[in-house]
């Protein structure tokens, strides 16, 4: 099938390209876009600063609609909506593999699941070493204070960890956390037993954060790090890196799901910024570049 796609060359822009799509395998379904979310990762491939892409794995944070189903799939009909983690989200149609889907109710933008998926992800993947370290007198640090640490920080206390502080370092989408008293300018305490780590890795290396037998969750991806590593291995320090590649991720997927579906995480202020995929795509990505006033999160709406 010939479909539209978006995808960049990593110049500063994207582009309209024809792409020819194959046939769903047994093991997948078809998807009819709906809504697509504009990552900042892929603002990132744009600009030159994320590793290039092959053209099939352009948008990553889809909404459609099941138009076919492989033999193998089951729980899944032509016409149910499901929020997708597969690629390219930014074609017309495009094919997901199973367990990289979930049925969603509806097409609203709080079902475009992906990038709640990765915040709850953070916390789910490395479940049985936070628990470890989850006590009365123990100090976990949340550094970044954006969308993801909020989701983060919210799978924290829906799945009932019990750090004795929690405290997330930012100062920014002050909003967010109007209801919490957890932001700090920085950090209060010497060591934390639990560091996660949405925003300036660097930091905890050049402030020596991480307590001896400490867990450092590593979800950022900035400025690399140059160490030895030499007192994190002297302290039996663990170093954990959450991705969306990892196989548990279908599990975040799904309970992103069933908490947004129940109010318990409200990301309907999130999606700030719609876009027509025919006359405003091009906006789309200039603005999750530019981030204009009152800017949070943007997609792309297929007719």
């Amino acid at each position: 099938m010939k479909v539209r796609l978006l995808r960049t060359y990593g110049d500063g822009k994207f582009v309209e390209e024809e792409w020819t799509k194959p046939e769903p395998t047994d093991d997948e379904i078809e998807v009819k876009a709906v809504m697509t979310g504009v990552c900042r990762s892929d603002i990132d491939m744009m600009m030159g600063k994320f590793p290039m892409l092959p053209a099939h794995m352009s948008g990553h944070e889809g909404l459609g609609i099941v138009t076919k189903v492989g033999n193998q799939i089951i729980n899944v009909k032509e016409g149910d909506y499901v929020a997708t983690r597969g690629e390219p989200a930014y074609a017309d149609y495009y094919n997901v593999r199973v367990r990289e889907f979930v049925v969603v109710p509806s097409d609203e933008p709080k079902y475009i699941l992906e990038p709640v998926a990765c915040g709850i992800n953070i916390i789910k993947q490395n479940s049985t070493l936070i628990q470890s370290k989850a006590y009365d007198t123990s100090k976990c640090l949340i550094i970044g204070s954006g969308f993801l640490a909020w989701v983060a920080y919210n799978t924290l206390k829906l799945d009932f960890y019990k750090f004795g502080t929690i405290e997330v370092w930012g100062n920014s989408n002050q909003e967010l956390w109007s209801s919490e008293n957890v932001l700090v300018e920085k950090p209060s305490y010497e060591k934390y037993d639990v560091i996660i780590d949405i925003r300036e890795h660097t930091e905890v290396l050049k402030r020596k954060l991480l307590a001896p037998q400490g867990i450092w969750i590593i979800a950022a991806e900035k400025e690399p790090i140059t160490t030895t590593f030499s007192e994190l291995l002297w302290n039996a320090n663990t170093i954990a890196m959450p991705s969306p590649r990892h196989h548990r991720f279908y599990d975040a997927m799904y309970e992103a799901k069933v908490w947004v579906k129940t109010n318990n995480l409200n990301v309907d202020t999130f999606w700030s910024k719609c876009y027509n995929r025919n006359t405003e795509w091009q906006q789309a990505f200039e603005d999750g570049l530019n981030r204009p006033e009152g800017y949070s999160r943007g997609y792309i709406k297929w007719d």
